[in-house]
């Protein structure tokens, strides 16, 4: 799974037109978020159509980078972030972002993005 970080200018619109160019190539946002911090807001995008995704943002000249996410299955209680946060602060894994996916059926469903992918979903299994 992938995470598009979407540059955008910090004005109106910007998120409008970035769920469109995306929604008008019929892909699905499954996750988002934004961040205003520094000279360069971003919105933070998980689609569930990479490809077409990326073209589509290519396509319009939106500038962003892809990164690589953790997708970790939770049960819906309080203490299991904790728990999964420590495992990787103690693997020395640095978590750059992370939101909510979803939630179903008691458990929640998190996406993490993080310095060293390739540790982190090693220390998650």
């Amino acid at each position: 799974m992938k995470e598009f970080d979407v540059y955008v200018q910090n004005r109106p619109g910007e998120l409008a037109k970035v769920c469109e160019i995306l929604g008008g190539q019929g892909v699905n946002i499954k996750a988002i978020a934004s961040e205003r911090g520094g000279n360069r807001p971003l919105i933070r995008v998980v689609t569930d159509d990479e490809a077409t995704a990326k073209s589509a943002l290519s396509r319009s000249g939106i500038a962003f980078d892809q990164r690589e996410v953790i997708s970790v299955r939770m049960l819906d209680r309080p203490g299991e972030l904790g728990k999964i946060a420590r495992k990787l602060a103690r693997g020395m894994v640095n978590v750059e972002s992370i939101y909510i996916l979803g939630k179903e059926g008691g458990t929640t469903d998190i996406a993490l993005t993080v310095d060293d992918p390739k540790k982190a979903s090693s220390l998650m299994k």
